[in-house]
């Protein structure tokens, strides 16, 4: 049930990759932007910080019931939690670094990170944080760059992406075992991903969310329309392609039953289907 072959290589590299957000990261070089961009980047933070709680606390409800006997993946979850604490704490400080402060939070029976939370089975809650969410997550780090409006943001961003990657590999090649050794998790899997698929959707098509992105990747308000919009449904059908393609690695193919409309996304799907038929990993 939480088994994963590559456990003990990610907890050696998680801790010889241990990083701290005060340290670490060189606030005194954060500079002071147009009221647009800071706006964007406090309620992006804002969402961040809280995914990133989530994601630390979702380890930790279901650790104290594995077995001792399985003490690399209790070990790495350990890594994970103060991982993803560390997380949460950093996009915090940078919300807070410049007076913009923290700004829309979420609630509701049907977010997301609830939905994250309460997911019945150890396997489901994996499915669902790191297939799906962290998975959406490491996509958004990894455009740090174009996102990022100073080098503070674009550390944040290449720290936190290191420790998202080790997460998602881990949780890709846990439910790979997982179904390999018993087919019928496939199927609680599934159930977990229908419904995580509509949260994820309605989380990135919130107008805070999708309009911060927007106003960071066109670098300001007054290409947001004809530059950050476009960038943005770009990432969005990034993140998707690549939470399909892990879906196939893991061995719970989504081409077939996901509800999302993947035609008008944009996305390939027979060459998705092709790209991935027979992957290792």
């Amino acid at each position: 049930d939480v088994w994963s072959d590559n456990v003990v290589e990610l907890y050696e590299e998680a801790v010889a990759r241990q990083w701290s957000a005060t340290r670490d990261i060189p606030w005194g070089d954060l500079r002071e932007l147009p009221s647009d961009l800071e706006h964007a980047m406090c309620q992006l933070c804002t969402t961040l910080s809280e995914i990133e709680m989530i994601a630390s606390d979702l380890p930790a409800k279901w650790m104290w019931r594995m077995n001792h006997d399985f003490l690399e993946a209790k070990m790495f979850l350990c890594t994970q939690i103060m991982d993803e604490a560390r997380h949460s704490e950093v996009f915090r400080k940078r919300a807070l670094a410049n007076g913009g402060g923290l700004l829309k939070s979420r609630a509701g029976p049907e977010t997301l990170l609830r939905t994250i939370l309460e997911a019945k089975t150890y396997t489901q809650a994996t499915a669902l944080l790191h297939l799906l969410g962290e998975g959406f997550i490491l996509d958004l780090f990894r455009q740090g760059e174009a996102i990022a409006p100073t080098d503070v943001e674009k550390k944040i961003f290449r720290m936190t992406m290191q420790d998202e990657a080790r997460h998602v590999a881990y949780g890709t090649l846990h439910l790979r075992y997982a179904v390999e050794h018993d087919p019928d998790v496939a199927d609680e899997i599934h159930e977990a991903l229908d419904h995580g698929e509509a949260a994820m959707v309605t989380l990135g098509a919130a107008p805070d969310m999708s309009t911060a992105l927007a106003m960071l990747l066109a670098g300001g308000a007054d290409k947001v329309e004809e530059v950050g919009f476009p960038l943005q449904q770009q990432l969005a059908k990034n993140q998707f392609t690549s939470y399909l393609a892990r879906c196939e690695r893991a061995g719970v193919s989504r081409l077939d039953r996901t509800q999302l409309p993947l035609e008008l996304m944009g996305i390939d799907v027979e060459g998705l289907r092709a790209k991935t038929s027979g992957s290792a990993r």
